[in-house]
């Protein structure tokens, strides 16, 4: 039995269409990317075995082209579909930002630094300029480390800020571990920054830990003076 063989409502194409991308499962949405199956299995039953081989469907959208293509129904032209898919994701997220305050939209401050740093292997720090409306100026990633450090140089944070002629910074980095809690150092560190960026009359606003699951922000935390 093939897809077109299902019931209307259970098609994944046509329950996108009237119930929304919303209400379909991980194996569906990617089923309708594959858009056909393999001999003896559907897009659907393929969906979920790619899945379940990669670990996950994050796992699956962040291999590399090696690993991705070595998989059956899959190779070069779906590999740079699924970049190209991923890429777009990333300039909705910035140009939502753009559009807005991003201060009045934490959950898409969130998202973006979430889809920016979390698939790095190793540790990125990064930092969000804003002007005095708390409009971005610029997103750039400054300090590049290893799978648990990275040397950050707040001097380096406070040129960037002046050179942008920013009023406020938001800084990031993520855990490659997926472990958001934030360490004795990145406590140790948001004081240096704040400290740095205030003799210049520089507000850092947050700063952000991100790994699995919802970024955590020390301004939330009271880790923020």
């Amino acid at each position: 039995m093939t897809i077109k063989d299902w019931p209307p409502q259970e098609r994944p194409r046509e329950k996108l269409l009237h119930q929304g991308s919303q209400a379909l499962s991980d194996a569906e949405l990617l089923a309708i990317f594959l858009r056909t199956g393999l001999a003896g299995k559907t897009a659907v039953d393929l969906a979920r075995d790619l899945i379940v081989d990669f670990g996950g469907l994050r796992p699956l959208l962040e291999a590399n082209l090696a690993d991705f293509c070595a998989k059956p129904g899959l190779g070069v032209a779906k590999f740079a579909q699924i970049q190209a898919v991923l890429e777009i994701s990333r300039r909705y997220l910035y140009e939502s930002l753009k559009k807005g305050v991003a201060l009045e939209n934490p959950q898409q401050t969130r998202d973006y630094l979430v889809h920016e740093l979390r698939p790095h292997q190793y540790e990125v720090f990064s930092c969000l300029f804003l002007d005095n409306r708390h409009r971005i100026l610029s997103f750039e990633k400054l300090f590049r480390g290893t799978i648990d450090c990275a040397t950050v140089h707040p001097r380096e944070v406070v040129r960037r800020a002046l050179a942008l002629n920013a009023a406020a910074v938001i800084v990031a980095h993520n855990h490659p571990s997926g472990v958001c809690e934030p360490s004795q150092a990145d406590i140790n560190l948001t004081a240096q920054l704040k400290q740095a960026l205030e003799l210049v009359e520089i507000r850092l606003l947050d700063h952000f830990v991100v790994g699995d699951g919802s970024p955590v922000s020390l301004a939330e935390r009271g880790l923020i003076g």
